[in-house]
């Protein structure tokens, strides 16, 4: 994947996360009557990222924490083998986008299943089953961007199975 395509991928993103709940937090104090200390504005390159490897394929994590609107936050780009997922679907308390960038699989989406191809973007309510498998010839890559807002309470945690 060209620099160019994933600096294409990454900014809108970021913006998007950016804006769900940055407006939030000058009203959220931290233990000190003071607004937390969020990610501080950085550039991370490819190989500064945090790498993985795993059967199913490889993720680098880029920015993971707190920003001025988001806790629990996640940026990765990941790398699927043919054949083959992250984990099973599955659904968690944040938000999340993912964007498909290279190859081809399918999504699962709310008891649903929908064919994934590059340019695709999948976005994940809070507690909303989701997963993406490679089901082409080739390796998959997605960007993903996941996070809990502060100041906006996600919905309760439903009742059954929470896959992974």
């Amino acid at each position: 994947m060209s620099k160019t395509t994933i600096r294409t991928l990454l900014v809108p993103a970021f913006i998007a996360a950016a804006l769900v709940g940055s407006w939030l937090a000058f009203s959220i104090k931290g233990s000190n009557g003071l607004p937390p200390v969020p990610l501080r504005s950085s550039v991370m390159k490819w190989s500064e990222a945090s790498s993985t490897v795993d059967k199913w394929g490889e993720m680098r994590k880029y920015f993971r924490g707190e920003t001025y609107g988001t806790t629990n936050m996640l940026t990765a780009i990941a790398v699927i083998k043919p054949g083959e997922a992250v984990h099973p679907a599955h659904r968690h308390s944040e938000e999340e986008f993912l964007v498909l960038t290279e190859g081809s699989g399918r999504w699962h989406l709310d008891g649903k299943e929908f064919a994934a191809e590059k340019g695709d973007v999948l976005y994940a309510a809070p507690w909303v089953m989701h997963g993406l498998v490679n089901t082409g010839q080739v390796p998959l890559t997605f960007f993903v961007v996941r996070w809990d807002n502060k100041g906006v309470q996600a919905p309760p945690t439903p009742a059954g199975p929470h896959g992974k």
